[in-house]
């Protein structure tokens, strides 16, 4: 898995889903949002970082001596600076409710910064008073125990409708979650950044009077 030199910090602080998301559809990746049900706890709060995935299947008991967290605590106990745990989990009417309180305190201390996943949270008003951005598919109280496994890490997955494959680069914010692979990342963020200035000018244009197709012909962002 390929770790890509970004400054995240600043490109947090300036970019924003919607603008990837176009770069993306000029680089020929149209479907690489997440599906619209996939929503932040916090709608203040954005998220940047690197895909560390894992897998899981629906279960409906477990055996004796098993530990049916075992592959999923691998994942987060080996969570580095900057990672994103991104957990597929077959989409919003699954049973599966990968992520709490506790998954989120070890995250933090390894240095994570977020959870993405399309199965259900719990203990959510604790997640929200840690400021630990995370994306989810719904909220329940449910154990995972029971109902979901991890069965394995750090593989190509599916999430919110998006292949994930690890070290990709994912952005979300109030509008949605963006997967940017990390073969052609330095191309989208770089077209991104240029974008963002685009659209700086074309609103400034907008305010100061000048129509819409004036400012479309001259900068061609909408």
């Amino acid at each position: 898995m390929r770790k890509l030199n970004f400054d995240l910090a600043a490109l947090k602080s300036v970019l924003y889903s919607a603008v990837i998301s176009d770069v993306l559809d000029d680089h020929g990746m149209p479907n690489q949002a997440m599906a619209p049900f996939v929503r932040p706890l916090d709608e203040s709060q954005k998220l940047i970082g690197y895909a560390r995935t894992g897998s899981f299947m629906n279960t409906y008991s477990v055996r004796d001596g098993e530990n049916p967290y075992e592959v999923e605590i691998e994942l987060i106990d080996d969570l580095k600076a900057d990672d994103i745990a991104v957990l597929g989990c077959a989409g919003p009417t699954t049973r599966i409710a990968p992520w709490g309180e506790l998954l989120t305190t070890a995250s933090i201390k390894r240095g994570a910064v977020g959870c993405v996943t399309d199965g259900l949270v719990r203990d959510v008003l604790h997640i929200r008073k840690l400021g630990f951005p995370v994306f989810h598919g719904g909220i329940g109280p449910l154990d995972s125990r029971g109902r979901g496994k991890m069965m394995a890490r750090d593989i190509p997955i599916d999430c919110g409708g998006v292949r994930v494959v690890p070290g990709d680069l994912i952005f979300g914010d109030v509008d949605g979650v963006v997967v940017v692979p990390q073969d052609i990342a330095e191309k989208v963020v770089a077209g991104a950044l240029e974008k963002v200035n685009s659209e700086n000018k074309t609103r400034e244009e907008l305010e100061n009077g000048l129509l819409l197709g004036e400012v479309y012909a001259k900068y061609g962002v909408l």
